[in-house]
């Protein structure tokens, strides 16, 4: 599926700076490396990669987005080279937060990342208009690696102890 978007809208690294000194973005702390047309933000942890190992890892950095900006993730292209795969997904708009990533190895030797290092590029665009409903789903305010919540449900204290004593509630 090939999508179409206006490259004009990535913000370049002046365009970047500019919004964060109006409040529009926050990264912290700093470190983080300004690129021409993104910013490249470094891995939590040291993290070792097997050949046909996944982990799920954070960025040191905490992202905010206004509801003016979104964000995409790219895993850094001497990460690729040495068969990283990364899933990698859109920031929304309102989005607060560290950043997980679900890195492979699909190579045949292991793959090493220091504490610290780059690896992935967050690019970010800025929407035509604010966008009417900041994102406020499940993996908002993030600290750290964030598993899936795909199938977690909230339930009121009192059906989960009917559903853990196997009472009905």
């Amino acid at each position: 599926m090939l999508i179409e978007a206006d490259l004009s809208m990535v913000l370049s690294d002046k365009e970047i700076s500019s919004a964060m000194k109006r409040g529009e973005l926050r990264i912290f702390p700093p470190g983080f490396r300004l690129n021409p047309a993104g910013v490249d933000l470094r891995v939590d942890r040291r993290i070792r990669l097997k050949p046909k190992q996944h982990s799920l890892v954070a960025s040191i950095e905490r992202v905010e987005l206004s509801g003016r900006i979104v964000g995409f993730l790219h895993l850094r292209s001497s990460l690729a080279r040495e068969g990283l795969f990364a899933s990698l997904a859109l920031v929304d708009p309102g989005f607060r937060g560290q950043l997980t990533v679900s890195l492979y190895n699909s190579g045949d030797s292991a793959v090493n990342l220091a504490k610290g290092e780059r690896f992935i590029q967050l690019s970010l665009l800025r929407l035509g208009k604010p966008a009417i409903k900041k994102y406020a789903g499940r993996y908002q305010n993030s600290s750290g690696v964030v598993a899936s919540r795909r199938r977690k449900r909230s339930h009121t204290p009192k059906i989960m102890e009917s559903v853990i004593q196997g009472t009905s509630g």
